[in-house]
């Protein structure tokens, strides 16, 4: 049989009734006493609020009731403030099986028993409940206390770390496929060892400074970053040696180390063979944004003042990239027309649908 309920205050015509009416004996000191328990307990950032010996609210303070997103009747609301209850793993989790009424039961304390506390809006709070029994001089059961630890930031913090552990995961494994396939593609193209080397450290770089420029500017980087990152080591203080012209330009990371490697790819055609490989000769890049049957990027590379130039004999890294890998990947479409006067590039490349950058 279970112990009654102590007598409380609260009129249940209240809309909002008092947070607190905890069950004490009657009389001048008992009430202040009273009142000095609850004015310290009202003053706790921590949501706390007592029972009598049957489980029946008989207090609660104004931490609880935003925690629990309601002001439950006292002397009738049992157990537990909260609208509805669950367990870690989303299964309903009766009253009268909570943190609480286990500790009433069974006369102890109740810990590191986490459950999920539903709102009557829909929303849920992960919550770590410490109930305790409280005993009078003779050993009699006469209620319980409670304090409620918010762990929602805890948990967001948690799934936040397990997310970035799984993309790390994820672009670790993305990137050494990629290193792989370079030096794969490095091997077959080159002519010696020193051409091998000197190749392979060129283009794992391209890579490193596009995770450079990624981690610094979170989830995109603008093309133009991208442009600049290969470009800048050029620039002799001649304006007219590197003309980039476009609007800016949100790239993912997933478009941004492939265009990495193409920028980069030019660029060093254009240094050993090309435009940039004397002075005075000239660069200038274009760039757009298509909105047609789908948002793709348009830029156009252009050379010029450079020694005279003529269709290559053998494919090599950089073609095979432009014409086979990224189309393959990213379904781009790659122009490259060899003029006398120096190459032109013409290269489209699908975006993202507008904001999903």
């Amino acid at each position: 049989m279970e112990p009654s309920a102590e007598q409380v205050e609260y009129n249940p015509k209240s809309p909002q009734p008092p947070a607190a009416r905890a069950a004490y004996p009657a009389g001048p000191a008992a009430a202040g006493s009273k009142s000095a328990i609850h004015a310290l307990l009202d003053a706790l950032p921590a949501a706390v609020y007592t029972t009598d010996a049957g489980g029946r609210l008989t207090y609660y303070n104004d931490a609880a009731a935003q925690l629990w997103g309601r002001r439950p009747p006292l002397g009738a609301t049992r157990w537990c403030g909260a609208w509805k209850l669950f367990t870690p793993d989303g299964k309903p989790l009766p009253h009268d099986e909570s943190p609480m009424a286990i500790a009433l039961k069974e006369r102890r304390p109740v810990r590191n028993m986490e459950v999920e506390a539903e709102r009557p809006d829909g929303t849920r709070v992960s919550l770590l409940p410490h109930p305790t029994p409280l005993f009078d001089d003779g050993g009699r059961l006469t209620g319980g206390i409670d304090m409620l630890v918010d762990l929602s930031e805890r948990k967001r913090t948690e799934n936040q770390q397990a997310l970035l552990l799984r993309e790390l995961h994820h672009r670790v494994k993305n990137t050494l496929a990629t290193v792989q396939a370079i030096m794969s593609s490095t091997a077959r193209s080159a002519g010696s060892v020193e051409e091998f080397k000197s190749a392979l450290i060129g283009r794992i770089g391209a890579l490193a400074r596009t995770h450079l420029l990624l981690a610094e500017e979170g989830k995109s980087v603008d093309f133009s970053d991208i442009l600049r990152s290969e470009l800048d080591a050029f620039d002799d203080g001649d304006p007219r040696r590197l003309v980039l012209d476009g609007p800016p330009i949100a790239i993912t990371p997933r478009l941004a180390f492939s265009l990495g490697m193409a920028v980069h790819e030019l660029t060093t055609n254009a240094a050993r063979y090309g435009a940039l490989s004397v002075h005075g000769g000239r660069v200038a890049i274009t760039w757009r944004v298509v909105n047609s049957t789908r948002r793709r990027l348009v830029f156009d590379w252009v050379e010029s003042g450079g020694p005279r130039v003529s269709k290559p004999t053998r494919v090599g890294f950089g073609t095979r990239l432009l014409r086979v890998v990224m189309p393959g990947q990213l379904q781009a479409k790659t122009r490259v027309k060899y003029a006398p006067e120096g190459v032109r590039v013409h290269y489209e490349v699908p975006l993202p649908a507008e904001g999903a950058a």
